[in-house]
């Protein structure tokens, strides 16, 4: 993932001008790279080399190194303790090339010219900051995403008192969240449709998207599935027949949940118009996981995995039940 930057912003408006003029190679512009600069920073403070030589060896290192246009001179600050080095990369802040050139910089060029110093140095400036934050977001969402499963399958499971409809939910909800990601890639990324958004062409999908995407929709088919459920356990409790409890659950909340999914897809879609592209992107993946997460898995799978699972749906280790509290829906 890349970040998206001014390069995707409408055609027209005042930062897609300024940027196309900076971008500019021929004429009055400083080239694509001139968007994404990075500055190259070198700590001296524990070097046992002088810095001029440390200094030769990080220019030599910049100009051998693939996807650098140009950079300034390695100088050093007032004090000595540090080098800097501002480097323009010879594509734009949103080419994944950029991105490669960040990586290369910081696993090998820099390292190898350093080896044996005692120096360190590191890239600093907002294409930088992005692409840091872009790793850590990385490495996070599959822990945020574990958390957020676990915790929803132990409450639901003391509110129902199964095993079984936490395990379904948790799932179902995997899949209706793995969904809208591939809508956008396609319509974003693979550029299909990207002019009914008002886009110039395909964009990269910006890194915090997909954890705001889960975060959210996860919490709105949660709503959805206990008012579901809630109400199939109600029946249940009292007729003891599964068919029944999903027939009366089904029968007595679809129309709501549908008119609430509606509402929400109107709201979703109407951001569909902001100009700024990554309201662009939540305001469609949104409505896509309402849509589907409303019609296919609420009004169809839900109910019917539960009506051919039986008395299974309410299946609970005793051990399980005797720890978890006593919540009812």
């Amino acid at each position: 993932m890349v970040s998206v930057g001014a390069g995707a912003d409408k055609p027209g408006s005042a930062t897609r001008l300024a940027y196309d003029w900076i971008a500019e190679a021929d004429g009055p512009g400083f080239g694509p790279g001139a968007d994404g600069q990075v500055v190259t920073v070198v700590d001296l403070r524990h070097a046992g080399v002088p810095a001029d030589r440390i200094a030769a060896d990080v220019t030599r290192a910049l100009q051998r190194t693939p996807g650098v246009d140009r950079f300034t001179p390695v100088t050093p600050s007032m004090d000595g303790k540090i080098l800097a080095s501002t480097v323009t990369p010879t594509t734009g802040p949103q080419d994944a090339a950029t991105t490669g050139l960040l990586t290369d910089l910081t696993d090998r060029a820099l390292p190898n010219a350093l080896k044996g110093t005692g120096a360190h140095a590191y890239l600093t400036g907002t294409t930088a900051g992005q692409s840091d934050f872009r790793d850590v977001v990385g490495r996070r969402l599959p822990v945020v995403v574990g958390i957020v499963l676990v915790l929803a399958f132990l409450l639901l499971t003391a509110v129902f008192r199964s095993a079984v409809i936490p395990l379904k939910a948790v799932l179902l909800n995997l899949l209706t969240t793995a969904a809208p990601y591939g809508v956008l890639v396609a319509v974003f990324q693979w550029g299909w449709g990207d002019a009914l958004l008002g886009l110039s062409g395909p964009v990269p999908t910006e890194s915090y998207v997909p954890m705001m995407m889960f975060a959210i929709v996860f919490g709105l088919s949660m709503d959805y599935e206990i008012f579901l459920l809630s109400r199939i356990a109600e029946t249940w409790r009292r007729t003891g027949d599964n068919r029944r409890s999903v027939s009366v659950g089904l029968s007595a909340t679809a129309r709501v949940i549908s008119s609430a999914a509606f509402i929400m897809t109107a709201v979703f879609l109407a951001f569909t118009v902001s100009p700024t592209v990554v309201v662009k992107m939540l305001a469609l993946g949104l409505a896509i996981r309402v849509v589907l997460d409303a019609t296919i898995v609420r009004l169809v799978l839900v109910p019917s995995a539960m009506f051919l699972m039986g008395r299974a749906n309410w299946w609970i280790p005793r051990w399980l039940d005797r720890l978890l509290p006593g919540l009812h829906a």
